[in-house]
């Protein structure tokens, strides 16, 4: 596995997106498991 080193201003931006495509999906009535999935991931790296 790679890992990436991000600064905090990065991490909400990479957050933001994947709020923003979730919102879309949810608007066309589509699955938001992985956005989900990734979104928890990040904000938690983002608490740390």
């Amino acid at each position: 596995m790679k890992k990436i080193k991000l600064d905090n201003f990065e991490l909400k931006v990479i957050i933001n997106s994947l709020n923003e495509m979730r919102s879309k999906l949810l608007n066309q009535n589509k699955e938001t498991d992985i956005i989900d999935e990734l979104l928890l991931k990040y904000i938690n790296v983002l608490e740390k």
